[in-house]
């Protein structure tokens, strides 16, 4: 019977869901982009620090890598943005510099 507690008790996250990508909001994304992800990446990569997103190699492919991206930078840098404060980066993001289509 154990091994049904596990799914019984994810079911509701599942069931509430991760915001998409497209119902975040571009303005307010750009708003807590600029506000917690500049500065980093001012330090990584020089100038504006937009640079992380339009160099050589960069590795995100779709949405979904885009959303993972900016969650894990979420998590990394503590900003403690709430899932559908990451689909607003991310929209902004998509809108700013990628043009996913997926």
């Amino acid at each position: 019977m154990r091994p049904l507690i596990l799914p019984v008790l994810l079911f509701p996250l599942l069931a509430h869901g991760v915001p998409e990508l497209d119902q975040g909001d571009p303005v307010a994304g750009k708003s807590l982009h600029d506000k917690d992800c500049i500065s980093c990446h001012q330090r990584m990569y020089g100038g504006d620090g937009s640079r992380i997103y339009t160099r050589d190699g960069r590795v995100l492919s779709d949405k979904l890598e885009l959303l993972q991206r900016v969650a894990a930078c979420n998590a990394q840098m503590n900003t403690g943005w709430f899932p559908d404060e990451e689909a607003h980066v991310a929209r902004y993001l998509n809108q700013q510099y990628y043009q996913f289509k997926q």
